[in-house]
């Protein structure tokens, strides 16, 4: 059996990485973490980033601050 090569096309890759439909995947990923947290938290976004799209879900109230501390709320939102 032959061995297959490829060879990676960095051009593509970085735009496919900073595309708006990496970003449209990251948002709805980060809107769905979002929502399994809870009320606090917010999701932002930054596009394109030095490389590629960023999504993040942080806690922006005091309340959820304490929350994400004690229960590590957005990691486990992360994994579900």
């Amino acid at each position: 059996m032959a061995k297959v090569k490829f060879k990676l096309n960095p051009k593509g890759v970085r735009e496919l990485l900073q595309s708006q439909e990496m970003l449209n995947v990251c948002q709805k990923h980060a809107n769905d973490i979002q929502g399994r947290a809870g009320d606090g938290y917010e999701v932002s976004t930054h596009s394109p980033g030095k490389t590629r799209v960023n999504a993040r879900v942080s806690a922006v109230t005091p309340k959820a601050v304490k929350d994400n501390l004690e229960n590590n709320t957005l990691l486990k939102a992360v994994r579900v």
